[in-house]
């Protein structure tokens, strides 16, 4: 199928813009594949701290004789998606003797939960911990014990933290190896109708807990469609994964079969092996043009506008909030996943999953099939769902039709025409607009803002009863340079109430908003951001702001001799507590939302 129009175009202005950084990156990368540090390199001294405790595999990491892989994980035992790898380094190893390799936990990585910090203080570490562990596994891998690596992570900033900390190792093959999603619990429906009866007052906190924990009750990624379960759907179209791992469950024979060919596989693709595929090839421009792809087909989260830019930064690709943009003119909305559906992970793998949309995608031109993954020949190995035959892992191909069209369709027959993440500028600044999880009457909202420093403020006017009207509520002071640029899911119950009450209403901020945001407008990450005396600290209350996801606009309604005359409004002072004074280093090097909001990269300069 011939590539469509748009995204050969898109690909074409990324890899012009990309030219310089992406030459440098690749030079990086040879050099350190050629002269950098790694096990011959290293004095006796070195190799002798390295193998000192590896037990039966030491004289084979000693004499050289076996590819090591420098396991990274995020386990901890706190993150119900994080506590299955609790048990896979020791799995590793055995699944790595049969293959004739070794491998070592190079490093652990923090894995902080958004779920839980949400509407707390913690939540302003979220994005930071994004780049501490970038730094973490930079650290994990500077050792040089390693010929490939394998990386245990699935949630919202892990992902992107080890790909951006394991692509300045870029010379080493590398997989992605999740836990997959826990089982179904409460429907989502139900949860978010307790949810909104408790920011009513019609419910107590017993219920509330009852219903929340009815949902999040198991081992594994919580089963919406967020940031989370957005990783794995990108980590199988960049080709990073084994095909088909993202979406099966944890504890099941087929996960684990999974897992032992991601280990043997790097022995395929290790420097030694017979088909040599270092990870900072694998990610070049057309991988990350398909990560777009994938994030806009499937209505996934909208965190990933912050982090694709700055994954692809680390391999020295630029890509903006235009060429998303334009990507989602083109790209199809083909899947409805929670909170844009009913069904949620679970249900949409066994609806087809994966393997259907990337075959769908394909089919349709809109995914680069040449592209150079961790498995087989091309992205087309991954049109396909991975089933045990007997004891041995096969795959077969993707179902001809969905099994279910409730939540997902092919590229011919879409939910919506569009992939639904549309760029909004105006007077404003730039934003985002997940339209796809919007009903389409809603797409246009004008109405007198109402501004809020902070989400604490919000609630407490709702329950006074103070936003019963059509209202644009904006919370500004929330972009990364201000306070970490938390996520305000603790806004959607209020805001979903005053939208079932009939009101005209919206969100506007220079913060996150949940990557699974739902039924409300909302125009976030607004950049530049209020503390960069960017336009939303001017806005008054009163104000008529207008949000329109039919032009893409965020504008506000003023003479313009009033506007250019307003003096932008004092900041909050500092916050301190919870280790947030820690991260004021990163605060104060934080660049923008659209470049990635990371203070790490910037210093950097890349």
């Amino acid at each position: 199928m011939t590539l469509h129009p748009a995204v050969e175009a898109v690909t074409a202005r990324i890899v012009e813009r990309s030219r310089a950084g992406r030459q440098a990156y690749l030079d990086l990368i040879e050099r350190e594949r050629d002269g950098g540090v790694d096990r011959p390199r290293l004095s006796c001294g070195n190799l002798a701290h390295g193998f000192a405790a590896s037990g039966e595999d030491k004289a084979a990491i000693r004499d050289g004789r076996a590819m090591n892989i420098g396991i990274v994980t995020a386990y901890n035992d706190m993150l119900s998606a994080h506590q299955p790898y609790g048990r896979y380094p020791d799995q590793m190893k055995l699944w790595a003797r049969e293959a004739g390799l070794t491998a070592q936990v190079a490093g652990g990585v923090p894995a902080m939960c958004d779920g839980v910090t949400q509407g707390q203080k913690g939540m302003e570490l979220s994005l930071f911990s994004r780049d501490t562990i970038a730094l973490s596994t930079a650290v994990a891998l500077s050792h040089g014990m390693f010929e490939g690596a394998a990386l245990l992570g699935i949630c919202d900033k892990i992902v992107p933290g080890l790909l951006i900390g394991a692509l300045r190792f870029g010379h080493l093959p590398t997989i992605l190896i999740p836990a997959g999603p826990m089982p179904s619990g409460l429907a989502n429906k139900e949860k978010q109708r307790v949810r909104q009866l408790y920011a009513e007052g019609k419910v107590g906190r017993e219920e509330l807990l009852e219903a929340e924990s009815a949902s999040y009750h198991g081992a594994g990624t919580c089963t919406f469609y967020g940031t989370a379960n957005s990783n794995q759907m990108m980590m199988e179209v960049m080709g990073l994964h084994i095909p088909g791992a993202a979406f099966v469950n944890p504890g099941t024979k087929l996960r684990q079969e999974l897992t032992r060919a991601a280990v043997h596989r790097l022995g395929k693709i290790g420097w030694d092996g017979d088909d040599y595929r270092p990870l900072g090839r694998c990610v070049d421009e057309k991988a990350i043009v398909n990560a777009a792809v994938g994030l806009l087909a499937t209505g996934g989260s909208t965190n990933h506008v912050i982090h694709l830019p700055a994954i692809a930064r680390a391999a020295g690709i630029l890509i903006d909030w235009e060429d998303i943009d334009r990507l989602s003119a083109a790209v199809p909305l083909i899947a409805r996943v929670y909170p844009n559906g009913s069904g949620d992970v679970n249900h949409f793998q066994a609806a087809g999953g994966m393997a259907y949309v990337i075959a769908t995608l394909i089919d349709g031109g809109l995914l680069h099939r040449d592209i150079l993954t961790v498995a087989g020949r091309d992205l087309g190995d991954y049109a396909a769902d991975p089933k045990l035959d007997g004891e041995t892992l096969a795959w077969e191909p993707a179902p001809a039709t969905p099994r279910d069209e409730t939540m997902l369709r092919p590229v011919s027959d879409p939910f919506q025409p569009d992939g639904g993440m549309r760029l909004v500028q105006g007077n404003l600044g730039r934003g985002t607009f997940k339209t796809s999880a919007v009903a389409s009457e809603r797409w246009t909202i004008e109405a007198p803002a109402r501004v809020f420093d902070d989400q604490d403020q919000v609630t407490a006017a709702f329950k006074a009863g103070e936003l019963d009207r059509d209202v644009v509520v904006v919370v500004r002071f929330q972009g990364p340079q201000a306070n970490g640029m938390p996520e305000l899911h603790k806004l959607t119950p209020p805001l979903g109430v005053l939208q079932d009450r009939g009101h005209r209403v919206a969100l506007v901020t220079d913060g996150r908003m949940s990557g699974a945001s739902g039924k409300v407008p909302a125009a976030i990450h607004l950049t530049p951001e209020a503390l960069a005396h960017g336009p939303i600290a001017k806005l008054r209350d009163g104000d008529i702001v207008r949000l329109c996801g039919h032009k893409g606009e965020i504008s506000v309604l003023v003479d313009p001799a009033d506007w250019d005359a307003r003096e932008p409004a004092s900041p909050p002072p500092p916050a301190s507590g919870t280790g947030r004074e820690l991260f004021a280093f990163m605060r104060a090097g934080a660049d923008t939302a659209e470049r990635g909001g990371s203070a790490m990269l910037a210093a950097a300069g890349l």
